[in-house]
């Protein structure tokens, strides 16, 4: 059931978090907030994202808040590192914030740097969590078939736990899972799944052996539990750089998985100077845990965005409503 526009305009909060370091080109992360019968909710697709992709993020936080969250069967998620395009002598810092965290993910592939910068990153990662770490690395479809292939070469003396999204295509992705099959490096879709109009195609081609998840743009938890089951794969659930009731809902996801092999990346609230709540689900020995948490009103006002961008947002969070509307009357 669609709630009605007024009542998600009613408790919004749009909120401005700034982060320690740049991550995927941005200083600071805007979101909205909303209070729902089950409690509180996010909806923050990234600014560049259209309004009819944004409004699976607005279905995920209606689904959140206003939807019983499916059974739980753990009540802890462990999960990694998230470490951004940095220089190598700023690993150890960014890894300092994950406590407890025993895997790593690592950008590559950043414009304008060079694999002589990914190679010095991924090796500081491997020295500074040591033989029994887990690394993984992700290049957000960045690379060409061939530049994948040759530095997945270069990277695999780090002992990857996977590679993540390293081509843009399913075809390109599927070619590349067949180069490096004889290596032993598992290959992970990410866009091909949450961006796709079809996100079983990158399953049905074969071309990945297994998903990265995002409760956000695949429109909530009960949408993605679906994927995944239909898939067949092993599942990976991650954040969006959300602050702590958006990683809730990808805790909640993680949680009613029937599988969780890998550690998840939903330990990004450490890249916040500050966040929402007074008990921010930051990694606390590695995992964090699953919990819808308490938004502090004293954080919403020191945090609340311009008048201008929150202005930018509520326009937003209207025309996705439009949308969401249209599909329910179809």
């Amino acid at each position: 059931m669609l709630p009605e526009l007024a009542d998600l305009l009613a408790t919004s909060r749009v909120v401005s978090l700034p982060m320690t370091t740049r991550f995927r080109g941005i200083t600071v992360r805007e979101a909205v907030l909303f209070e729902g019968p089950l409690g509180w909710t996010e909806f923050s697709p990234f600014v560049e994202y259209d309004d009819r992709e944004a409004s699976s993020w607005l279905h995920a936080a209606i689904d959140f808040g206003w939807r019983p969250t499916p059974t739980a069967l753990r009540d802890r998620i462990p999960v990694n590192a998230t470490v951004p395009a940095v220089d190598a002598d700023a690993v150890a810092g960014v890894l300092a914030r994950y406590s407890g965290a025993r895997t790593a993910k690592v950008k590559v592939a950043e414009p304008g740097q060079t694999l002589a910068d990914d190679v010095a990153r991924v090796r500081a990662v491997r020295e500074t969590l040591g033989p029994e770490g887990r690394v993984r690395i992700d290049a957000n479809a960045l690379w060409n078939l061939d530049e994948a292939e040759h530095a997945i070469h270069a990277l695999a003396p780090f002992d990857l736990e996977y590679v993540e999204q390293p081509c843009a295509t399913v075809d390109e992705i599927a070619e590349l899972r067949r180069r490096i099959k004889y290596m032993g490096i598992p290959v992970a879709a990410d866009e091909s799944v949450r961006k796709a109009t079809d996100p079983l195609a990158v399953a049905r081609a074969g071309a990945a052996d297994l998903l990265i998840v995002k409760a956000q743009p695949l429109g909530g938890i009960h949408s993605a539990l679906r994927i995944v089951e239909e898939a067949g794969l092993p599942a990976v659930v991650s954040s969006a750089i959300d602050t702590s009731v958006g990683i809730a809902m990808g805790a909640h996801l993680a949680a009613a998985l029937p599988e969780l092999e890998f550690d998840c990346g939903l330990g990004t609230v450490a890249m916040f100077v500050d966040d929402v709540s007074d008990d921010p689900l930051t990694p606390r020995d590695g995992v964090i845990p699953v919990v819808r948490p308490s938004v502090s009103s004293r954080r919403l006002d020191a945090l609340r965005a311009d008048d201008d961008r929150t202005a930018w947002w509520l326009d937003r969070v209207r025309r996705c409503h439009r949308i969401l509307e249209r599909n329910a009357a179809l």
